[in-house]
């Protein structure tokens, strides 16, 4: 008879692994409810960045501790993954939120939140022209 691989691995191994991937994928699982059911665009930006980076992070832990008694030997292109998920993760959501609060307020978007309303309108132009430097003409 023949062993498979997932019968190699020992109970104190699988069962931590398991544990990491079920919380991962439940909290994928909450990220994708919270993305289908939260009716503003500002609600909405939070539900897929706790599965970018609490869900992705507790699968590759999941992932790791697998593998690596699987392979003999610690993986780690797997914890490098996870850091530039932790790391990029917040960063698009900033810059992702910038976006839409600049878009919502120059356009006066009804689903702009209330306290996220400018109370009197920005001028115009982007920087005033006393604040450039003056080139000189050859």
């Amino acid at each position: 008879m023949s062993t498979t691989y997932l019968e190699t691995f020992p109970w104190w191994i699988a069962l931590p692994a398991a544990f990491f991937m079920v919380v991962g994928s439940t909290l994928a699982l909450l990220g994708t409810i919270g993305l289908w059911q939260l009716k503003s665009f500002y609600d909405r930006l939070h539900a897929p960045t706790l599965v970018s980076s609490w869900g992705a992070a507790a699968i590759l832990i999941g992932s790791v501790l697998l593998f690596s008694w699987g392979g003999s030997r610690l993986v780690i292109h797997e914890l490098v993954i996870g850091v530039f998920l932790l790391v990029t993760t917040p960063i698009t959501l900033m810059m992702v939120g910038r976006a839409a609060l600049y878009r919502d307020r120059v356009a006066g978007s009804r689903e702009l939140p209330e306290h996220l309303h400018l109370h009197e309108p920005a001028p115009p132009e982007a920087a005033p022209a006393a604040a450039l430097p003056e080139r000189k003409a050859d």
